[in-house]
């Protein structure tokens, strides 16, 4: 493809050498360059590409994106004649508009809906990718637990892909006849343009708490990546808010696009009423019409009211998508149940990992219980992340559970023993005389399961669907579902 119309839509400031020429592949890491290459530098928080350059000239780049200034001349013999040079605003924004025009704007091929909140973008994707699936359309799914193809699993490495990755992917999806494409929509991936040029059909937000300070430093920075992801969409799209979230109605504020609301507390354009919440789910109403789902708590009535609000403006017909939503069963590692054969222990996988998160899962566990009892959580902090949660984490787990074990989640960098001093760290008197500390993780849920007694409940928070735990850089197997069951297994005999 020519680089000119590649270049559709960057906001160039300067150029030279000549644009007529034709580009085999766009990369913004250096180490994939090849002869024909465009290479964007683009500035991230570990490294900066435009310390890349020279590497990627010397490994075949015909065209160089950057924000620096240009070179003045390309003297003879310098092994850089006929490089172009393009100076943009911003390279991040740069290489997703290259992206886009180069797989030939996938996104404008499909309906493409993002997901964008703290916690729920998970479930609410893979429901929609289940939904429409179910419903007879070919779909794509991007997510933290997977990518999907129609049928076809590609392992997720981030919330969201980088630019090139996403746009290569949506591409694949279109020559796979995928008509519906669901993806969760992190901060990060808003900040960082990786979603700049798509055109969405609509938006979901599903709620806002603290996290990611590590990233945005402060609160109010972390709603405004969010709420720009909704000024971004089109007049054609659809913007589908949580009404009972306190920043549900800022977060539409200045969007363009068609205005819905769902909520359990008020009036809205998608209204649910629980009417009882058990381990065999959740019976609701939804709109007046009274419906099972397989799934449980509030807080995943809450995602079903997103999911059918997103299915109803997408145009399906309301008595089918409830018949079929009430089949479904979540993403993996979201309130991921196992019961022992024999004692009746419950033990459930979660991947809560903020303060609100895991008070959502303590506060549906509690509404499990018949009375007597216990609860007993495992639960750790991931290293390198925001150490503000920390504190609050370990409030949480000891103020809405009888025992609690505090361990290893990813530790990535940092001291595992650190981290859960962190963690101790603000603990009223009463917390501490509830807890105790287990670094290694598969003794902590060793422990957990030996310490419960029949019919006793304990949640193991933090990593989900996660078969890995990072240490030093490395990432190791870990699952804590297959250590759940080996555990039960013994306990059974």
């Amino acid at each position: 493809m020519l680089l000119s119309d590649i270049l559709y839509q960057v906001k160039i400031k300067s150029v030279a050498g000549r644009t007529g020429i034709e580009v085999t592949d766009i990369q913004i890491d250096s180490r994939k360059i090849k002869p024909g290459s465009a290479f964007v530098a683009v500035r991230g928080g570990s490294a900066d590409g435009h310390q890349f350059i020279e590497k990627a000239i010397a490994n075949g780049a015909s065209v160089i994106i950057c924000e620096d200034p240009l070179p003045l001349h390309q003297p003879p013999g310098s092994g850089r004649e006929g490089i172009t040079y393009v100076q943009v605003e911003q390279s991040s924004a740069a290489a997703a508009y290259m992206a886009g025009n180069f797989f030939g704007r996938p996104s404008v091929k499909i309906k493409l809906v993002g997901i964008t909140g703290t916690n729920g973008k998970t479930t609410i994707a893979t429901l929609l990718y289940k939904l429409f699936t179910r419903l007879g359309y070919k779909c794509g799914l991007l997510s933290t637990v997977e990518n999907q193809v129609g049928d076809k699993v590609v392992p997720a490495t981030h919330t969201t892909p980088d630019a090139i990755s996403l746009n290569q992917l949506l591409s694949q999806m279109v020559e796979e006849g995928c008509s519906h494409v669901f993806m969760e929509t992190s901060s990060h991936a808003i900040h960082q343009h990786r979603v700049t040029g798509l055109q969405y059909a609509g938006g979901i937000f599903s709620n806002i708490t603290h996290d990611h300070l590590d990233y945005h430093q402060t609160f109010d920075e972390y709603i405004r990546v969010k709420k720009a992801f909704f000024d971004s969409l089109s007049a054609s799209a659809f913007a589908i808010s949580n009404a009972d979230d306190k920043r549900g109605a800022v977060m539409l504020q200045n969007t363009h696009a068609k205005k819905y609301y769902y909520s359990l507390k008020t009036v809205a354009d998608f209204k649910g009423k629980i009417l009882d919440n058990n381990l065999g789910g959740l019976m609701m109403t939804v709109n007046d019409v009274e419906v099972h789902f397989r799934l449980i708590g509030e807080f995943n009535a809450y995602n079903l009211l997103a999911v059918y609000g997103a299915a109803i403006c997408l145009g399906e017909d309301k008595m089918d998508v409830l018949r079929c939503l009430s089949e479904l069963t979540g993403a993996e590692g979201r309130f991921d149940y196992r019961v022992s054969a024999k004692e009746k222990v419950i033990a459930i996988v979660d991947y809560a990992h903020t303060p609100d998160a895991l008070l959502n899962v303590l506060a549906t566990i509690k509404k499990l219980k018949r009375g007597f009892e216990q609860v007993i959580t495992v639960v750790g902090c991931g290293g390198d992340r925001d150490k503000t949660k920390r504190p609050v984490m370990a409030e949480a787990a000891c103020e809405y559970s009888d025992k609690v074990i505090f361990t290893s989640d990813n530790p990535r960098s940092e001291d595992p023993a650190q981290i859960i001093k962190d963690m101790e760290a603000g603990l009223s008197a009463a917390a501490k005389r509830k807890y105790i500390a287990i670094v290694d993780r598969r003794e902590a849920i060793k422990t957990a399961i030996s310490l419960a007694k029949p019919e006793d409940i304990i949640l193991i928070a933090g990593k989900g669907h996660e078969k890995y735990q990072e240490i030093k850089g490395v990432r190791h197997h870990f699952d804590d579902k297959e250590i759940v069951s080996e555990m039960f297994e013994m306990l059974d005999k």
